[in-house]
């Protein structure tokens, strides 16, 4: 019998993942890339100004520290026990207060509304992804902004195709299947799902991007430390210029629910 990394919400569980996840999301050049780039773009996309953050699915705190460092009180929401406190050992000392709590409890748990909330690399992992997104948009006050990053269905197909698995490619099999160590995502996303379902949910898209545009598909990694430094310059060139920013890796938005209007 495989181990039950789903719960029964058909959410992919995190407990006992913890160094796979740091290794595989985060090590070597990928993670470092990914870093650097959101270093970049997310004061470009979002008006940052201290304003207290939602942090949701907040892993291993690395986000939740970049807020916190740019004077934002944040609250970091993260139901994996190991994931949770190896984010409290990270960011001791930090004005960032930690909620055991999924995404779907957080009408209860951290009701806001907020001003700001960061949502990465998290709905790809649940269920029921659209759900969770309005969810999310309940949470956010008038004027309020969603940094929301997700994994990339279409990055994905390109992807397996480049390896060569040709007829994964062609029967769209290609989420994961939430079973053992595995980490491919079980519910890769769309650009198309995000902007009809943040329309529906009276979301407005401020601004997208891609991360990850280029190193995913590479035949061999940079070999030299000039060599990354050119792949990250080609990375940030182009991680919003159409169409590259549309296979990213990951696709990042910035979603803002509108004032409501004056009665």
């Amino acid at each position: 019998m495989p181990e039950p990394f789903l719960s029964p919400a058909g959410d992919r569980h995190f407990d006992g993942l913890a160094d796979k996840f740091a290794a595989s999301l985060y090590g070597g050049l990928r993670g470092e890339l990914r870093l650097a780039l959101l270093d970049r773009l997310l004061p470009e996309m979002l008006d940052l100004h201290g304003q207290p953050a939602l942090e949701v699915g907040g892993g291993l705190g690395q986000l939740a520290g970049w807020l916190a460092e740019r004077g934002h009180d944040v609250t970091l929401c993260e139901p994996a026990a190991e994931m949770r406190e190896r984010a409290r050992e990270a960011l001791a000392g930090r004005p960032v207060r930690f909620v055991e709590a999924p995404l779907q409890a957080l009408t209860e748990a951290a009701p806001g509304p907020w001003p700001l909330i960061t949502c990465h690399a998290v709905l790809e992992w649940l269920g029921d992804p659209r759900a969770a997104l309005a969810t999310l948009a309940g949470l956010l006050a008038p004027g309020g902004q969603l940094s929301l990053m997700v994994f990339n269905r279409d990055a994905l197909r390109l992807s397996n195709v480049v390896k060569g698995n040709l007829e994964k490619a062609l029967a769209d099999r290609l989420e994961g299947k939430g079973q053992r160590k595995r980490l491919t995502p079980i519910s890769p996303l769309t650009h198309d799902q995000i902007v009809t379902w943040a329309a529906e949910l009276g979301l407005e898209v401020h601004a997208t991007a891609g991360v990850r545009v280029f190193h995913d598909y590479l035949r061999q990694p940079p070999q030299t430390e000039a060599e990354r430094r050119d792949l990250l310059a080609l990375e940030w060139q182009y991680c919003r210029i159409d169409p590259h920013w549309r296979l990213g890796r990951y696709l990042l938005y910035t979603l803002i629910r509108p004032e409501e209007p004056v009665r």
